[in-house]
């Protein structure tokens, strides 16, 4: 029997690589005639480097960068198997989690960092960068990161403004001349699932500010000043960022990326099905097994095991979804290419509970999934 084990990682629990080697331990102790398939997956947020990394074989690096308050700190990246393609995640070094609460301030956050762990890349001579943008606790439209890799911002009398969406106000000239000449040779693509543009009531500022420590009024100013770095971009570069969708994401971090090193944003799951190779490794299984902390309705809107199921049923091979919790809606699931979805809990327990037992809990329940397997292949 040939089972591909294609899950995300389990949120404060497991790894996506831990995942698949549980749930490999729990069939073993059933099935005798086994072949699985490790493939870590994720959906180009939190996790990302790790379930490529460990899906490709690839290596860990870890290099001393800014954080969001111009403090420096440790962030990892990651170079793939093919040794061609780098991946890193912004919040490793401009992410909102590195700050306490009371510490945010959209107005003065950089990613300035991120420039950096781009940079770390290119020193490892690859050919393509994959960029996850989610998590930020930045608000300078990729400002920092373009600073970082050479560009240089300048305000009316000839110097650098500052770090921060507040200093945006400021800029009245681009100079990229010294933009480092190795990004004309990479390709840089942009894990980004949201479609908000830069500016606006559903841009950057107004939508993500608050979570990043803007009060109203600073929104507002954020705002303005992200559309002033929207057209000193038009002016001097000759390229429209403003209302393209996914421009608002990170802060303005997407825009940034597109107008600076001229990225490509594409959905977070489908970049990791691709540089996975997930269709190839699907080719002859019986079954496909994913999962995640948590399944429901809205798992279908670019999820992970949606985008595993949904190459699955290219195939006409069943998918079978396990999930620390099992939320509403899942019958819609159904249509997707699931077969079945289970919980893997045994008990009520608590939250607490269910993280500290995730692995035990995902081993006793594949041990009895491959009780039925097996009694599928008797028949």
């Amino acid at each position: 029997m040939k089972i591909v084990l294609a899950p995300d990682s389990f949120k404060e629990s497991m790894t996506a690589k831990e995942a698949c080697e549980t749930i490999e331990k729990g069939l073993r102790k059933v099935i005798d005639k086994l072949e699985c398939i490790h493939v870590p997956m994720a959906d180009g947020g939190e996790g990302t480097t790790q379930s490529l990394v460990d899906a490709t074989g690839g290596k860990f690096y870890t290099v001393e960068v800014t954080g969001p308050l111009g403090e420096r700190k440790e962030a990892i990246f990651g170079i793939l198997g093919d040794e061609k393609t780098a991946i890193l995640e912004m919040a490793e070094a401009s992410g909102l989690e590195i700050l306490p609460r009371e510490k945010r301030d959209a107005t003065i956050t950089t990613t300035y960092g991120t420039g950096e762990l781009i940079k770390a890349a290119l020193d490892k001579g690859v050919e393509t960068i994959l960029i996850g943008i989610g998590g930020s606790a930045t608000n300078d439209g990729g400002a920092g990161m373009v600073q970082a890799l050479g560009g240089k911002l300048l305000d009316r009398v000839g110097n650098e403004i500052g770090f921060g969406g507040g200093e945006l106000a400021k800029l009245e000239k681009i100079d990229i001349a010294n933009l480092d000449k190795r990004l004309k040779d990479v390709k840089i693509i942009v894990a980004c699932d949201v479609q908000n543009p830069l500016t606006g009531p559903t841009g950057a500022s107004h939508v993500f500010g608050r979570q990043k420590g803007a009060n109203e009024e600073q929104r507002e100013q954020l705002d303005k000043n992200l559309k002033h770095y929207a057209e000193i971009i038009r002016r001097d570069l000759g390229k429209d960022v403003e209302t393209i969708p996914g421009a608002g994401a990170a802060g303005g971090l997407g825009a940034g990326l597109m107008a600076f090193l001229s990225a490509e944003l594409r959905k977070g799951i489908d970049i990791v099905i691709e540089y996975s190779k997930l269709e190839d490794k699907i080719q002859g299984a019986d079954y496909v097994i994913t999962g995640e902390g948590s399944i429901d309705g809205q798992t279908r809107f670019g999820k992970t095991p949606y985008g595993v199921a949904k190459v699955a049923k290219k195939y006409d091979i069943p998918v079978i979804a396990l999930a620390g919790n099992v939320g509403k809606d899942i019958d819609v699931l159904y249509d997707y290419g699931f077969t079945a979805i289970f919980s893997i809990l045994p008990r009520v327990e608590t939250l607490e509970k269910a993280i500290n037992n995730g692995k035990e809990n995902i081993q006793y329940i594949s041990e009895n999934l491959g009780r039925v397997l097996n009694l599928s292949r008797t028949k």
